[in-house]
């Protein structure tokens, strides 16, 4: 079972703008399996024991970094923690706070000592958030199930949801004829089906509307096409959840849906690479990463794409954008591209975190801008 903390926005954002001289940025890999803990529990502690190296050649004030290290030793010693983990492991500390959260992704394992958090590898367990809604179909009963990253999935209360087709029409039974002869068979049955239907979408738009996650349905034909035919809700998924939704659970149905979720996000990238293609043709992105620095030091940047494992130490001017880098990671310098994505964050850009081969370009960003810098 996987233990999920996702990041808001504005969680985010309030780690973007964190300043303390002594920040540590800690991303590992975690195993959901509280027997196989003590390998991640041991890679902690060598990454804490890298970090306040860092601190110490930096000159570092002694008291700060022992509060620093006893966060860390904390979290290392806590055995019940270890116990609740899913794949990945964010942790950022100060002398003052420590904060962490479990990510569904797989992350590279990574340490950063600077005035700043170093937040590029978070961005990716929200650029695709693994949330939808499942509609399990079927003749005999019908519900809404509502999955996402950082919880155990759920049937949604649906005020006026029919119970069954029969319950939806009025009906003992949808099969066989009936009294006045008009609608009988599989002719008939079909009537029946796309009258549920209706009463199913109906019900459901006072639920749904105002939402922007993907609508799966789970079922048999010819019921799954016949609600698609009579179906409102505009982001209803291609693809669909094959068999009996009676003899599946929410946990199996959730998991189905996730691996359909996939697809659904990689087509979504290959239309936004697309995109920055088209831009590019007409003058509107860059691939540079000191045109993009610069673009997004004064909010030109309306699309930023990086590359969660590529690493760019150095700094960026505050006033110019312009960036210096350095050969080596020590904790006086930061990423770069990390300090870039900041930048667009709080000019409201729309942030992608993806790996390299995803990349437009090839290199460690990408961004389509609002105006030429």
């Amino acid at each position: 079972m996987l233990h999920i903390d996702i990041p808001t926005r504005a969680d985010i954002e309030g780690l973007a703008t964190s300043r303390d001289p002594i920040s540590v940025s800690l991303y590992l890999p975690t195993n959901p399996i509280p027997a196989e803990s003590d390998t991640s529990r041991i890679e902690l502690k060598n990454l804490a024991s890298a970090a306040i190296d860092q601190l110490r050649a930096a000159g570092a004030a002694k008291p700060q970094i022992e509060a620093v290290k006893e966060h860390l030793d904390d979290l290392v010693d806590d055995v019940a923690f270890w116990h609740y983990q899913s794949h990945s492991l964010a942790i950022f500390v100060t002398p003052d706070s420590v904060q962490t959260y479990r990510l569904p992704n797989v992350l590279t394992t990574a340490i950063e000592v600077s005035d700043r958090f170093y937040i590029k590898p978070l961005l990716r367990a929200v650029t695709f958030p693994q949330a939808a809604f499942v509609l399990a179909l079927a003749q005999n009963s019908v519900r809404l199930i509502e999955i996402s990253a950082d919880s155990e999935p759920h049937v949604v209360d649906v005020p006026g949801l029919p119970e069954n087709a029969a319950d939806a029409v009025g009906l003992d039974s949808i099969s066989g004829r009936q009294p006045e002869g008009r609608i009988q068979g599989s002719e008939g049955l079909k009537v029946r089906l796309r009258q549920y239907s209706r009463a199913i979408d109906r019900a459901l738009r006072g639920v749904l509307t105002g939402y922007n996650l993907p609508l799966i349905i789970a079922g048999n034909e010819p019921l799954v096409s016949i609600y698609r035919s009579v179906n409102s809700y505009p982001n209803l998924a291609e693809k669909v959840i094959p068999g009996n939704a009676e003899d599946k659970s929410d946990a199996d149905l959730a998991a189905s849906a996730r691996h359909i979720l996939d697809d659904i996000y990689a087509a979504e990238l290959a239309q936004l690479k697309d995109t920055m293609a088209s831009r590019a043709a007409h003058g509107r992105a860059v691939t540079d990463l000191s045109d993009v620095a610069r673009a997004a030091t004064f909010g030109a940047v309306e699309t930023l794409f990086v590359d969660i494992d590529q690493a760019v130490p150095g700094f960026v001017d505050d006033e110019s954008g312009a960036i210096t880098l350095d050969s080596s990671d020590d904790a006086r310098n930061y990423g770069v591209v990390d300090e870039v994505l900041r930048r667009a964050l709080l000019s409201s850009a729309s942030i992608f975190a993806v790996r390299s081969g995803d990349m437009p370009g090839g290199g460690a960003v990408a961004a389509s801008v609002r105006f030429p810098v």
